[in-house]
């Protein structure tokens, strides 16, 4: 079978998923501001904010955004899967409402 040309890079979010994505990169940003090493990645998640700001129903990602974003969203799944396992009760009750979000979030726009 031919692997495809070229990938279609543009995503329906709800308007939650919107939210949630905002204040992930909102986030990212202000964790990465103060190193100058992250330039690249610092011009990217201002981009997607500014795609999810926009009130078109579509948002168009490029592949450098597209594969930042996934891979920080994929690592902070994972932490946050390290930071259930070790929590008490209430703790272990926001990590998993948080958790479930970003894994939905990525089974159902971003898997491959």
């Amino acid at each position: 079978m031919a692997k495809p040309l070229f990938k279609n890079y543009s995503y329906n979010f709800d308007k939650n998923e919107r939210k949630l994505l905002l204040n992930f990169c909102k986030t990212i940003l202000k964790q990465m501001t103060s190193d100058e090493r992250f330039y690249n990645d610092i011009r990217s998640f201002n981009s997607i904010i500014e795609k999810l700001n926009d009130p078109s129903e579509e948002v168009k990602l490029t592949k450098d955004e597209k594969t930042k974003l996934v891979f920080r969203l994929k690592e902070n799944a994972d932490h946050m899967n390290k930071k259930l396992k070790s929590a008490g009760f209430i703790k272990r009750w926001l990590y998993k409402s948080v958790y479930t979000q970003y894994s939905l979030l990525l089974e159902n726009h971003f898997t491959d």
